[in-house]
């Protein structure tokens, strides 16, 4: 069963920064494509960043030029690096690892992001 497991959330003024960690396990295969979602207390979980093993990366609009999404591909690991946040990046971020040959997505438990004004 895989399995993720997150790290890096915590509470940070405006403007400041936090990196988050998320790293899979529990397969002998590498997931594809591994990415970062968000969900806001009464919000849909909406997309942050994904990024494939060969390196191809995807955000939303709201964080571009802000958020950098990286991994490495021998550690099963992905990582957000969150600068210049602002309070509405406020939201549970959930890391997801997503495998083709299955067609299977797996979620992690989420890590708090909170940033005050």
């Amino acid at each position: 069963q895989v399995r993720l497991v997150e790290s890096g959330g915590g509470l940070v003024q405006a403007g400041g920064s936090l990196r988050l960690s998320c790293a899979a396990s529990g397969s002998s295969f590498r997931p594809n494509a591994m990415g970062w979602y968000r969900q806001a207390p009464g919000k849909q979980r909406e997309l942050v960043a994904t990024i494939t093993t060969g390196g191809r990366t995807n955000y939303a609009d709201s964080v571009k030029g802000r958020f950098t999404i990286s991994r490495d591909n021998a550690k099963n690991t992905v990582y957000l690096q969150m600068n210049s946040l602002k309070p509405e990046d406020t939201a549970a971020y959930l890391c997801n690892a997503h495998y083709s040959l299955s067609a299977r997505d797996y979620w992690g438990q989420g890590t708090q992001v909170t940033v005050s004004s």
